[in-house]
């Protein structure tokens, strides 16, 4: 609702903008999603992300595995061990599962592996992306362009004003 309010407040502003100086209203709306899915080198990099990152939740969901076994076994021979056995398996378990726990976040953290190649396969297509929409602006004379993959709210788009294709077309041409 947030998003709404201040992209309603935005385009009311830059309407506003050009009408005092009457400057033609020209508005437009792209699909990133559209855009991204017609790019193949876009669609080679997310199944190389797809393939690294279900190579890691599948070491995660190994290590985890592992520490259940530990535990089911733990509970089993729980009434047989002394006490500090018992404080020694607890803390085993426990260690294993932080240990998992800072693996996970190292591949899928914020700042983990797969956040870094995204960065690096991903970034650059969305950059020339850009680039691509914002020649398509300037040439356009758009005062406007919303995302509309992105932008929650938008309640009506006229194909007529979607540049899309447009941007699709440029997008090779962008190094």
């Amino acid at each position: 609702m947030k998003k709404l309010l201040v992209l309603a407040v935005a385009f009311m502003f830059v309407c506003l903008q050009a009408s005092a100086q009457n400057v033609p209203q020209k508005c437009g709306y792209v699909n990133t999603e559209t855009i991204l899915s017609a790019i193949p080198e876009y669609k080679v990099a997310t199944e190389k992300l797809e393939a690294l990152g279900n190579q890691y939740q599948e070491l995660v969901k190994k290590d985890f595995s592992e520490i259940e076994k530990l535990y089911n076994t733990y509970q089993k021979q729980k009434a047989s061990l002394s006490a500090s056995q018992r404080q020694a398996k607890e803390e085993e378990i426990i260690s294993k599962e932080k240990t998992a726990k800072q693996k996970q976040q190292s591949y899928f953290g914020q700042d983990g592996v797969m956040q870094k190649k995204t960065q690096e396969l991903v970034d650059p297509i969305k950059e020339r992306v850009q680039k691509a929409i914002d020649i398509v602006a300037e040439k356009g004379g758009y005062l406007l362009i919303i995302d509309i993959a992105t932008t929650q709210g938008v309640v009506y788009a006229d194909s007529s004003a979607d540049l899309s294709d447009q941007v699709i077309r440029l997008y090779p041409t962008i190094k």
